[in-house]
């Protein structure tokens, strides 16, 4: 068996997301595997170059893992003859600067989302890729979970008849970070430095919603700042002026209405930390991140509402949990192996900056909906 070297500069390493889901998860799991298998026979093999602001960091991540490709220099990575693959896991304000410099120097591009910090900037991004020639994708990574899979499942299989309705339920309490540390961030809490729920969340939905119900013609949302001061890594307190939570009702091309919940201010209870409920004439399903349970029509029950009296109905067990039927690898990881097939032998990967742009775009409209209190219509976007 032949293998073919693919260079990949992963820029971002040092933070949660670029470590533990691209790196981790991803690409060392990829080379743990073997590489990715290609339809002639050859096996892609990721060889990596770590980047990032600290030296410290990097060498302690590179040590780690047994690597020793690494540089604080992005400059002098994207200019190397031995790298076609350019991936960005940096926060959103640093992501659009980096990325023109990789496609100035004919790089392919993946990048973690929200690809820019505005629709303008992302679809300036979009047509400059396609002008230089290179090959450009999103991490869209909600597509390839378990759960989401099952229920896609559902839908090619005709399983809900004519789908109704779309509820998400997402979040979870990120601590203020005074008598316990945050899971998250400071920055996501700091609209300055491109925090907000919307914009982490918006974009995840809009690519869901569309590749499973609808493209989103329509958004109504209002946001909030719950927790208006919270507490850095270094113990500071500090004014939190990003958006913490977002109620959404979107409205889906052939008449499906979405209602999507996202909070980092909500306290569990629910199976997963995300669940949507689709209800359709012929059947409903939940599905979570790996789960998935469904009732059909046939054997939905008849509740009678009576508030005199407590219910006594276990109305969970009436549902029936929908079997795997496939092993489902790290959703990740998977799109990783996909926009990897795609730079090698030109495999279809639909999620590109297009895709991108218009989660950025969804985001935008989701704002401003909140700002002026009003319904927004969401035009298409075309290169």
């Amino acid at each position: 068996m032949t293998r073919r070297s693919i260079g990949i500069i992963v820029n971002g390493v040092t933070g949660r997301m670029g470590y533990r889901q691209h790196l981790v998860r991803s690409l060392l799991a990829i080379r743990s595997s073997g590489g990715v298998p290609l339809a002639d026979g050859t096996t892609l093999w990721p060889e990596l170059v770590l980047v990032g602001r600290s030296e410290t960091k990097l060498r302690q991540i590179a040590e780690r893992h047994g690597l020793d490709d690494w540089t604080t220099d992005l400059t002098a990575a994207l200019a190397r003859d031995d790298v076609q693959v350019y991936f960005d896991a940096q926060v959103t304000q640093q992501r659009e600067k980096a990325i023109r410099q990789a496609i100035e120097v004919g790089k392919h591009i993946y990048t973690e989302k929200p690809l820019a910090e505005d629709t303008a900037a992302a679809l300036d991004l979009a047509r400059a890729a396609r002008v230089a020639g290179v090959r450009t994708g999103v991490v869209q990574d909600k597509l390839f979970l378990p759960g989401l899979r099952k229920l896609k499942r559902l839908l090619d299989g005709g399983f809900f008849g004519q789908v109704l309705s779309v509820r998400g339920e997402f979040g979870y309490w990120v601590f203020e970070g005074d008598w316990q540390p945050a899971q998250r961030p400071s920055w996501n809490y700091r609209a300055a430095d491109g925090g907000g729920i919307v914009v982490d969340m918006f974009p995840h939905w809009h690519y869901v919603l569309a590749e499973l119900f609808g493209e989103v013609r329509a958004v109504t949302a209002t946001v909030a700042t719950h927790i208006p001061r919270r507490v850095d890594e270094a113990g500071r307190p500090y004014e939190a002026t990003a958006d913490d939570a977002a109620y959404g009702v979107f409205e889906l091309e052939g008449g499906v209405i979405a209602q999507l919940n996202s909070s980092w201010c909500v306290r569990v209870y629910r199976d997963e930390l995300v669940e949507f409920q689709v209800d359709g004439t012929e059947g409903s399903a939940v599905a979570g991140l790996r789960r998935c349970r469904v009732q059909h029509r046939a054997v939905t029950p008849k509740p009678v509402w009576n508030p005199d009296l407590p219910a006594t109905e276990d109305f969970r067990s009436q549902w029936t949990e929908v079997p795997d039927n496939d092993d489902f690898d790290n959703g990740f990881k998977v799109q990783w192996e996909a926009f990897l097939r795609h730079v090698a032998t030109g495999e279809p990967f639909p999620w590109d900056f297009l895709a991108g742009a218009r989660g950025v775009q969804l985001a935008e409209l989701g704002l401003l909906s909140a700002r002026e209190g009003r319904r927004v219509e969401v035009p298409e976007l075309a290169l």
